[in-house]
């Protein structure tokens, strides 16, 4: 059948609510507060090929649009009507992504045939380990982030596997909720087949199928319309996370894209190599992996709101994804903390187009969004394990509007969780809740301010894990003249004299009485903040967004009581605007990167990558950390030593040093 556009969008729009439904069913009966009120999950419907052609546009993780279960459903032998399958095995078949989102698909049977599959995952709160909630940065094998299961099926011919659920109670530390969450998953799956009948029934088989393959092609129809409206060339562009493991050196993520009549080559040749931490990201190389182009959804997204979200729109795209990389590890490399990871390819990604269409894109994201968990004992002495909500920043500012405060930005489909359902299902109060002033990168438009969080723990020996904490060191760069947002805090005990400094630790001991803070970072400005509307400027100090201090020292606007002082905002601002240096640099990216990228340029980190390419990937993380240290001493010895060949030396140093690298590379 010829869909045309209206008749097509009324198909896509039933297979998002059929999507949406699911949805529904799972946040109406989930157990955890981390699924029904974080929402972090998803929903999909999948052609028989594995390829996701609808999925919600406002419920669950925004990360899955072009999802593919293709791998996972090949590797069951058979189905029968009735069959749930599932895996939270990241390295079998590279679709979980890590321990705690369990996988789940059902084929679909429409008079004795599969006509398509329905899946989605969910994040458990726990799935055993080393640590509670099962994920930490210091963690080095996958075998350390809890129980795996490759693809098998929950649910065979109708009946649960009550021996695999048993398997899995056994080995994780809130048994009750995982079950609870569990059999929400599955009744998520049953909403989904029933919807998708129902809408074979209205259509009929052949328009479902048709229409499917339909919506595929149509979204990326679409997405090559926005590709062919940027210009061809290449661009590069670098991220960093601060730590590439307890106590580490920084961790890079480069992207070279190459644009070229309508397709994106996004080459991430140049990023670190694979990590001795938890913080690889597995994507088995695959060219249109969902994690290494979810920066790619929002940019498409951003530029047509109307795009059909399905598997269509990455098409346009194919990845390089070098082996024995962060982006691409091989096992049994831990990759429970993949989502900082990924998230630095989003940043990245957004800084690489911003080059592309700097007048249609925004800042840089508040980054270092801070998944927080608690595990401790009420006063019966029971264990408790929840998550109490994501601590993150906001939004980059646009070309039109001031970035959204404390959104989560990119990862803003976490939800809060209410200061009233933590305080009831945790033994914790919450002390302060709100934004934080001043955080936000000035500019014409500023960022989003971040997200303050306080509570206090009453239990001796609870555990607070603060899950991708990051943003502490590298700010989120702001564009065209705006500034970058302020870093993120991680303290136990402000304000008192045993105040504590956690840096970006993901795991931290408690004991009664501590007070934790979290201040998440602020998003990037954009446009001078000089061109900022005083009177803007104005009701941002009325609402205790910007200091009356910040107001004149970073937008030159002179406020005195409840007025803007015009005569002397005008001198002011002249006299900023001759002082400031006008280098005409597409960002700024805060003192934390300009420090760094002082000593490792690009000319020096491009000798890095190639010489840690080749050796063996068991080395190229051990090799880093002793490089770095090198570069370090030498930089205190001479620091006015910028040679990109101090790194040749240094490396030659090393063979010398460990010859076992020579058999290692052979």
């Amino acid at each position: 059948m010829n869909f045309d556009k209206t008749v097509l969008q009324i198909f896509a729009n039933y297979c998002v609510a059929a999507a949406e439904s699911m949805a529904h069913t799972l946040m109406r009966t989930a157990h955890s507060a981390f699924v029904k009120e974080t929402e972090d999950f998803s929903c999909t419907i999948m052609n028989l090929a594995g390829q996701t052609f609808a999925s919600p546009k406002t419920l669950g993780a925004t990360w899955y649009p072009g999802l593919d279960f293709g791998s996972v459903i090949q590797m069951i032998d058979s189905y029968e009507p009735g069959d749930i399958c599932m895996t939270n095995d990241a390295y079998s078949g590279f679709v979980a992504t890590h321990t705690p989102d369990i996988m789940m698909w059902k084929p679909v049977y429409y008079q004795g045939k599969i006509v398509c599959f329905v899946g989605g995952h969910i994040h458990n709160t726990d799935m055993g380990g080393a640590v509670p909630a099962s994920l930490s940065r210091t963690l080095t094998e996958v075998q350390q982030e809890g129980i795996r299961f490759p693809p098998t099926k929950i649910v065979r011919r109708g009946e649960l596997n009550n021996e695999l659920m048993r398997l899995m109670e056994i080995n994780v530390r809130s048994p009750e909720q995982n079950r609870g969450d569990l059999q929400a998953q599955i009744a998520m799956l049953m909403t989904g087949e029933r919807r998708i009948l129902e809408i074979i029934e209205r259509f009929g088989l052949e328009t479902f199928q048709d229409g499917v393959e339909a919506m595929l092609d149509y979204s990326e129809e679409q997405a090559r319309a926005i590709v062919r409206s940027m210009p061809d060339g290449e661009y590069f562009f670098a991220e960093y996370a601060d730590e590439d493991s307890l106590n580490g050196k920084p961790l890079r993520v480069a992207i070279t894209l190459r644009i070229q009549d309508g397709s994106l080559e996004f080459d991430f040749s140049g990023s670190d190599p694979q990590l001795n931490s938890s913080l690889n990201m597995p994507t088995g190389g695959r060219e249109r992996h969902v994690l290494a182009l979810v920066g790619l959804n929002y940019v498409l997204y951003s530029l047509n709101p109307d795009i059909l979200l399905n598997a269509g729109m990455l098409r346009v795209a194919r990845c390089i994804l070098p082996e024995g990389s962060v982006v691409n590890p091989l096992p049994p490399a831990a990759v429970g903390m993949r989502s900082l990871t990924c998230k630095v390819v989003q940043y990245a990604t957004m800084g690489v187009f911003s080059q592309v269409v700097p007048d249609r894109l925004p800042a840089s994201p508040a980054g270092g969004m801070s998944i927080v968990n608690v595990k401790t004992t009420d006063r019966l002495g029971k264990n408790i394990i929840a998550a109490i909500g994501p601590v993150g920043g906001g939004a980059g500012g646009d070309p039109w509007s001031d970035g959204v405060d404390a959104s989560g930005a990119i990862v803003a489909f976490l939800r809060n969780t209410p200061v009233e359902i933590n305080e009831t299902e945790v033994p914790i109060r919450i002390t302060r809740y709100g934004m934080v002033p001043d955080s936000g990168g000035p500019g014409k438009y500023r960022g989003g301010l971040g997200t303050s969080m306080e509570f206090q723990v009453f239990t001796p020996n609870s555990a607070v894990t603060a899950r991708n904490r990051d943003r502490s060191r590298f700010a989120s760069w702001g564009v065209l003249g705006g500034k970058a947002g302020t870093v993120s805090k991680f303290t136990r005990n402000p304000g008192t004299p045993h105040e504590e400094d956690l840096g970006v630790n993901d795991f931290i001991q408690c004991q009664p009485g501590d007070v934790i803070r979290l201040d998440g970072c602020g998003g990037g400005g954009y446009g001078s903040p000089f061109e900022r509307d005083p009177q803007q400027v104005l009701h941002d100090v009325r609402c205790g967004y910007v200091s009356v201090d910040n107001a004149r020292n970073q937008y030159g606007v002179v406020i005195d009581g409840d007025e803007v002082r015009r005569d002397e905002t005008k001198a002011l601002r002249a006299q900023l605007s001759a002082a400031q240096v006008q280098n005409g640099a597409h960002y700024d990216y805060g003192d934390g990167r300009t420090a760094f990228e002082s000593v490792w340029t690009p000319a020096r980190y491009a000798k890095l990558t190639q010489h840690l390419a080749g050796v063996a990937p068991i080395w190229r993380h051990f090799l880093k950390i002793k490089i770095f240290d090198a570069v370090d001493q030498r930089v205190r010895q001479d620091a006015g030593d910028t040679r990109p060949e101090l790194i040749d030396e240094i490396f030659e140093q090393m063979q010398k040093a460990y010859p076992q690298l020579q058999a290692a590379d052979a």
